[in-house]
């Protein structure tokens, strides 16, 4: 058992907070608001992610997890100490704001009583645990505290099993030291299986982290193209995803078509990428490409919806099913329904909307929006239906009933989740992504 510190409970702090306790480590997690810290003592999650207040409760229920403001409190004795706090895209130019890794970092360095191993785990660009190593020098040059990289590849909505049966663990440092730290850490995922962890330098752990997410941004962005080259000519774009993903060389894995990524990650990292190439004169034209493809794609699937209601929806209501920028999350951040939606009310339309769990969040971010709390509501006298997210919940809906309801027997599904056979026996016109109209 190792004495953790987590600093920052948003996303990525507390799964891995929660994660490492449920090792047996014995786990703090530090965040500066207060508010947030009292609803976790009390086990009420800031954020949904399947089985994680069970994961929570359990643990700290055991005494191996527990939440605190205090920072100074939180680190005493602490063996490693984890920075997950937000990199969000700085406004201006578009680079990692990397203000609040610094202020972490120095507020740990000047709190940590004894040795320490300071991990950022944090999504950040190459260089910055060069800067972290200046920044404790300067705050603690007498503490013998260590800087290494452990980057976060965890999936919103598989997030527990993410951390617990990872395809990596990817660790930066040079110093056999430090890797014998992270080794007993991680030590748990190491007994039924080879182990997962890949050392490597920590320039290079903090550009894994970076360069993986823009290869799945360009190839979700690849196959979106191919969708709208696939409805030019009259081909269907599932049974080409199908057909090139059984190329072990390509995968299956990120190549359904739909209506372009989102969400905490793949915006702002590729942005934040695509300008640390640009300082260093090493330009990413393919990744520069992706980003740009990728928002003129959100947009271009309310327009299909226009097109799909024939081309005049001033006045009329649309439909729309998932909120969220994937399902079994409440995260809205850069979620595709935001443009669809915002492209709608533009031209006229009257929105009403579902989402099993963002809600609350969509509330924060859309207006003029009516949400209602069923699918067969949102269809109720609407002249069209949209999927923009794939919910389970939306995967098995009566179809006749949908018909039925609509004013318009019209369903745009921009996820592919239904055969056109079965929307069209149902009565619905369909038009998906890549494919025939039905």
């Amino acid at each position: 058992m190792m004495r953790i510190t987590m600093i920052g409970t948003g996303y990525v702090g507390l799964v891995s907070g929660a994660c490492f306790s449920d090792f047996g480590h014995e786990v703090i997690c530090v965040d500066k608001d207060p508010a947030k810290i009292a609803a976790l003592e009390r086990g009420v999650m800031p954020i949904f992610e399947p089985g994680l207040d069970a994961l929570v409760a359990a643990n700290a229920k055991a005494g191996r997890l527990s939440f605190t403001t205090d920072l100074a409190s939180g680190v005493k004795g602490a063996e490693a100490v984890f920075i997950a706090v937000g990199t969000p895209s700085r406004r201006g130019d578009g680079h990692a704001d990397l203000s609040y890794v610094f202020a972490a970092v120095r507020e740990v360095a000047a709190a940590l009583d004894g040795p320490a191993v300071l991990i950022t785990k944090s999504t950040v660009p190459v260089g910055t645990g060069d800067e972290v190593e200046r920044i404790v020098a300067e705050v603690a040059p007498d503490k013998n505290i260590s800087v290494a990289s452990n980057p976060e590849f965890l999936r919103e909505g598989a997030a527990i099993d993410d951390f617990k049966r990872p395809d990596r663990v990817v660790i930066g440092t040079d110093d056999e030291s430090i890797r014998g730290v992270l080794r007993a850490i991680y030590r748990p995922l190491s007994l039924n299986q080879s182990s997962p962890i890949l050392f490597t330098g920590r320039r290079t752990a903090e550009l894994i982290k970076y360069a993986a997410n823009a290869f799945l941004a360009t190839k979700i962005t690849f196959i979106n193209e191919i969708a709208d080259l696939c409805e030019a000519v009259g081909a269907d774009v599932q049974e080409v995803s199908r057909g090139i993903g059984m190329d072990n060389r390509i995968g299956r894995k990120f190549l359904h078509a739909g209506p372009g990524y989102g969400g905490s990650c793949f915006p702002k990292d590729t942005l934040a990428l695509l300008k640390t190439a640009d300082d260093y004169e090493s330009p990413l034209r393919i990744v520069e490409a992706t980003i740009a493809a990728n928002d003129a794609r959100k947009r271009a699937m309310g327009r299909k919806v226009i097109k799909a209601m024939g081309g005049e929806v001033r006045g009329r209501t649309v439909g729309v099913l998932g909120l969220t920028f994937k399902p079994n999350t409440d995260d809205m951040r850069d979620s595709p329904a935001i443009s669809v939606i915002q492209t709608l009310q533009d031209a006229g339309a009257k929105v009403r909307a579902f989402d099993p769990e963002g809600i609350e969040q969509a509330k924060l971010v859309l207006t003029g929006v009516e949400f209602l709390d069923d699918p067969y509501a949102v269809a109720d006298g609407a002249d069209a239906l949209v999927i923009v997210t794939e919910w389970d919940a939306f995967r098995a809906l009566n179809l006749g009933r949908i018909a039925r309801l609509l004013t318009t027997p019209l369903l745009v599904d921009l996820r592919n989740i239904y055969p056109p056979e079965d929307v069209a026996a149902a009565g619905l016109r369909y038009h998906g992504v890549g494919k025939a109209s039905a």
